[in-house]
């Protein structure tokens, strides 16, 4: 088991599964210090005893600054959880290059960036650890999500290459792959499908069914707090799983990348999200 009040850095605490696992891992005795763009957002942990600071992890000025007050006030940093991030909804072939491109440096480049810059702090630690928080969506790409799906298997991806390179300095890196989680993550994937999407879409006949891949996420979705109690639980074994996935389809969904032939799949994708009506 992992030894109480490790110190651990979470990103994108504001709502979801970062203000949960904030609190979790303060309920299991960890030094918790949460992080987001607001600090308002944050104002309710801190009263609980988390430290709360600013971060835009999209701000390499704010990373440093982040992990320096943490490593100066505690005196080390043992955990950095990149749970930041958003979904970017909208057809491939129709998608802004901005939202691509900040879909990216938000999903991917932000949280390596965050993790390039935590190594020296890990290294001190006797048990460093990375959590990259990824999705099943990384396993199995969906109709209108290629942004975001793209994103997250790339952030797998990434996790791999650390978890094999970081092996030699004792710290762990481990892919939290979550199913289906309660949190305001669809809504505001659904806020920007217009802003993606311009009037004279191929697909306007079906504009419904992109609005119902933005929230499709919550759908009877896995409570954000009991998916926390499992993951810190997990976390807290002295070797965790080197990928975990919980919550709602988070082991039914990559059965279907694994057991049904592509063609397949595909149509059964297509047709969920009525690509086949389209005029």
């Amino acid at each position: 088991m992992r030894q109480p009040k490790e110190v651990v850095l979470i990103t994108g605490c504001s709502t979801g599964i970062g203000r949960a696992l904030a609190l979790e891992f303060l309920n299991k005795k960890y030094q918790v210090y949460a992080t987001a763009r607001k600090l308002k957002t944050l104002s309710d942990l801190k009263e609980k005893g988390i430290q709360t600071l600013t971060l835009d992890i999209l701000n390499e000025k704010d990373i440093k600054k982040v992990l320096n007050t943490v490593a100066k006030e505690q005196g080390k940093i043992d955990i950095i959880v990149n749970n930041a991030g958003y979904a970017a909804i909208g057809p491939m072939a129709e998608i802004p290059q901005y939202e691509l491109e900040k879909q990216f440096r938000t999903n991917v480049f932000a949280p390596l960036r965050l993790i390039q810059l935590s190594v020296p702090f890990l290294t001190k630690s006797e048990q460093g650890m990375v959590v990259n928080i990824g999705s099943v969506s990384g396993i199995l790409t969906t109709p209108f999500a290629g942004a975001y799906c793209s994103s997250k298997a790339a952030l797998h991806s990434i996790s791999d290459a650390l978890r094999m390179e970081l092996m030699p300095f004792n710290i762990k890196v481990i892919t939290v792959q979550p199913g289906a989680i309660e949190s305001n993550f669809g809504k505001r994937a659904d806020q920007g499908v217009l802003e993606n999407i311009g009037q004279s879409s191929m697909y306007g006949t079906i504009i419904d069914s992109i609005h119902q891949r933005a929230k499709a996420s919550q759908e009877n979705p896995t409570p954000a707090d009991l998916f926390a109690k499992k993951l810190v639980s997990e976390l807290g074994k002295k070797n965790p799983k080197i990928t975990i996935r919980l919550g709602k389809g988070a082991y039914a969904l990559p059965a279907l990348k694994r057991l049904i032939p592509e063609r397949f799949l595909d149509k059964i994708l297509s047709n969920k999200f009525k690509l086949n009506q389209v005029k």
